[in-house]
């Protein structure tokens, strides 16, 4: 999925589809792992008595994971996000090497986080710290180049997750399995031509600001085209994440995934921000 650390918990990928009531039976159950509903055991017999071999096990926990107290994790990464990212705007004129190490550590932080089989907030928060190095430090050199940029890529983020966020409480949008495999294809050749484009503006190949992004098509610039892809990519990621949680909150998983959840979150929105940013980027670049 768009952020694997989901996957790693089935309470969270939604694969039990368990009724209220049977997450009722779960949740008011005193042992400390219980057998997966839906296979009763006859009466008297031992605990695990009756469930096929191999049936997975949901613990239950007696402080589960909510839609608040993931709020909560998401808001303290989202303002932690922005104070470093205050600090990157500031830092960058003296140190302009501070947008770089962000973006690099970043990534490493969020390879780790979405491939560990548990959650863990010191890197979580590591994740978000950097991050918001990298990205003060490239909104400040995008406001240097284009007054008023970085206003118009946050209102256009926040619209995007706004509107998303409707959409999926409204019921009018949900992910479907075959969505998701064109999703994930469509991801992994955004993900081929970034690393690409990269390598020949490094080498100086391409000596074009933008890349392979600069070219156009029929006049209309390419990385205008590959960044609203990318935006639409990233809003049915946000979809996938909100399921996820929702997932997980139905399951009464342990509190520790609403950081998971909250890092889902913070990954997507990370992502449509500097896609939207580029995109103003490439439009007034070419006025």
């Amino acid at each position: 999925m768009s952020n694997p650390a989901f996957s790693k918990n089935p309470a969270l990928n939604g694969k039990q589809n368990l009724t209220a009531d049977e997450l009722r039976r779960i949740y008011d159950q005193p042992a400390a792992e219980v057998n997966r509903p839906g296979v009763d055991a006859p009466a008297g017999a031992a605990p695990g008595a009756g469930v096929p071999a191999g049936t997975p096990t949901m613990p239950a926990s007696s402080s589960p994971m909510t839609y608040e107290n993931t709020i909560s994790k998401t808001v303290f990464l989202f303002i932690l996000t922005v104070a470093c990212a205050a600090v990157g705007w500031m830092a960058t004129p003296s140190m302009p090497f501070i947008p770089f190490v962000g973006a690099i550590v970043g990534l490493v932080l969020g390879l780790v986080n979405s491939f560990k089989k548990q959650p863990s907030v010191p890197l979580i928060i590591g994740y978000a710290a950097f991050q918001g190095l990298f990205l003060g430090g490239i909104s400040m050199i995008f406001e240097a180049q284009w007054a008023g940029i970085v206003s118009q890529a946050v209102i256009g983020t926040f619209a995007v997750f706004g509107v998303t966020l409707l959409l999926f409480r409204s019921g009018k949008v949900r992910t479907s399995p075959r969505m998701t495999k064109i999703v994930l294809i469509a991801m992994v050749g955004y993900g081929v031509f970034s690393l690409i484009n990269f390598i020949l503006m490094m080498t100086g190949i391409n000596d074009n600001p933008w890349g392979l992004r600069g070219a156009t098509i029929f006049g209309f610039p390419l990385g205008v085209v590959i960044g609203l892809l990318a935006v639409a990519l990233a809003a049915y990621s946000l979809v996938m994440d909100f399921e996820m949680i929702q997932n997980g909150v139905q399951n009464r998983v342990p509190e520790k995934w609403g950081w998971s959840a909250a890092f889902g979150i913070m990954v997507t929105l990370i992502w449509l921000y500097v896609e939207i940013l580029r995109i103003i980027a490439i439009l007034r670049g070419n006025d």
